[in-house]
């Protein structure tokens, strides 16, 4: 925990083992439209703070890149993500259902 990210590192672990274990597919779905990376096979979110998350794509190719994403504001406290990643996950369903 820094003076710029509040969040202890249980409350980042946290996050990122409930957004791996339970909503992978979500994420794969964020990454493939907002991230824009259509082609990712598999993602990871490694990293969340009080800007942004960043999640780690498989490529087909077998390489994997880094897809970073802001928060449409900044992040103060733990309930806000689950916010966030609502969503970002509802701009991907919509994005994705428009062929966009």
């Amino acid at each position: 925990m820094t003076a710029t990210d509040p969040f202890d590192p249980e409350i980042v672990l946290a996050v990122l083992r409930h957004m791996n274990e339970d909503h992978a597919h979500d994420s794969l779905l964020i990454v493939r439209t907002l991230g824009e990376q259509p082609s990712a096979t598999a993602v990871v979110l490694t990293s969340i703070d009080p800007d942004g998350a960043t999640f780690k794509a498989m490529l087909p190719t077998g390489d994997s890149i880094d897809v970073i994403l802001g928060w449409s504001h900044p992040i103060h406290d733990r309930p806000q993500f689950r916010g966030e990643f609502a969503r970002w996950y509802q701009e991907a369903v919509t994005r994705a259902s428009s062929g966009g």
